[in-house]
């Protein structure tokens, strides 16, 4: 019989993953610039909140465009992202630990281009720090939601629970519905994406993307 995780022991296995690490050290870097950039103005209040805000349908977003990426062929050149093939992947085999978290080399990668936006693309070097605080919270959010959610860690709260349930259903009952991974469903009410489960046929290629 298969004991119950418990959160302290999913915690230490989330830990043994590349992405926390390299998100976190990505955070702590950006704390450290912000206090020593300081200049703190009233904007560095509104790109948290608005951010947190837009988050949902961002996740959204990348999920039905990004992750779940049909592949296709220009002429003899296959269109076909590194973070559309893990994620098949993950869909075929939802319980693997290392298909959960977001691709090391895509991860770098995307590090590299926030860097270049916090320092290039704000008007003022602290603005750009204080968003890449906030993504790369964000982002530790999204993968540990999305890594326990995957678990045997059952949900005890009931905002965790319907959290859960939510990306459930995306895996096992039909991968058409139900996108959104750290809510229970915003982005999916406001897109037409969040069906009564209940009356939702389960998909034969929830397992298989694009197998149909």
């Amino acid at each position: 019989m298969r004991r119950r995780l418990t959160l302290d022991a999913a915690f230490r296995e989330f830990l043994r993953h590349p992405s926390p690490w390299l998100i976190g050290v990505t955070l702590i870097a950006a704390v450290v610039g912000r206090i020593l950039v300081s200049d703190w103005q009233s904007t560095d209040l509104l790109v948290p909140v608005v951010m947190l805000a837009v988050f949902p349908i961002f996740e959204w977003i990348v999920h039905v465009t990004v992750l779940h990426w049909r592949p296709r062929q220009l002429g003899p050149i296959p269109i076909d992202s590194e973070l559309a093939r893990k994620h098949r992947e993950h869909h075929v085999d939802p319980r693997n630990i290392p298909l959960i978290f977001i691709p090391t080399k895509t991860l770098s990668v995307l590090v590299v281009v926030l860097l270049a936006l916090a320092a290039f693309a704000f008007p003022r070097l602290g603005l750009g720090l204080t968003f890449l605080i906030t993504i790369t919270v964000l982002g530790l959010g999204y993968e540990w939601t999305h890594y326990l959610i995957h678990t045997d860690y059952k949900p005890k709260g009931a905002l965790y629970r319907a959290v859960w349930r939510n990306h459930r259903h995306h895996h096992y009952k039909n991968e058409h519905y139900w996108f959104t991974v750290t809510t229970s469903g915003t982005a999916d009410r406001l897109f037409g994406t969040h069906p009564d489960p209940a009356t939702t046929e389960a998909s034969p290629t929830a397992r298989n993307l694009h197998a149909g």
